[in-house]
């Protein structure tokens, strides 16, 4: 596709999040906390996605995420695809993956944990396979996909 073809603007220098689940859009744009940006920031959704049927696609101008938003996005939206652009060019591309350990991203949904206690992060083991974090405290486990963000 030439690029004068995209169906969102290309942007200079910035990340573009790819393949998000239309479902998932808003989420990931409200997580990232985009709204509060002051940079430009393109928010497109329901595009047709050979791999997803339907995808979301943000592109933000002079931003670059951090590894902590990267791991917050990995949570709610795994396996999107991001691509860090300098002066029009991909110069890096990666798929999100959710890591092995998640710490101070989500929150653990036993009442008595420490975490929910007492002034202290939260720590989860992340089976990936499975798709369950389990509290490095109480033991907990929760599916992933149905966690509260801290």
């Amino acid at each position: 596709m030439n690029k004068k073809e995209r169906l969102v603007a290309a942007i200079e220098n910035g990340t573009v999040i790819d393949h998000i689940p239309a479902d998932k859009t808003e989420q990931v744009a409200a997580l990232l906390k985009l709204y509060e940006l002051t940079e430009p920031v393109t928010i497109g959704n329901n595009y047709p996605s050979d791999k997803i049927g339907k995808k979301g696609i943000i592109k933000v101008s002079d931003k670059f995420f951090s590894d902590e938003e990267i791991s917050r996005l990995s949570v709610v939206s795994p396996n999107v695809v991001l691509s860090i652009i300098r002066d029009y060019e991909v110069v890096e591309k990666k798929t999100v993956e959710t890591p092995e350990e998640l710490r101070g991203i989500i929150a653990c949904n036993n009442p008595k944990c420490i975490t929910n206690n007492e002034p202290m992060q939260s720590y989860f083991a992340v089976e990936k396979l499975t798709g369950v974090v389990r509290c490095h405290y109480c033991d907990k486990e929760q599916d992933i996909r149905k966690v509260k963000l801290c």
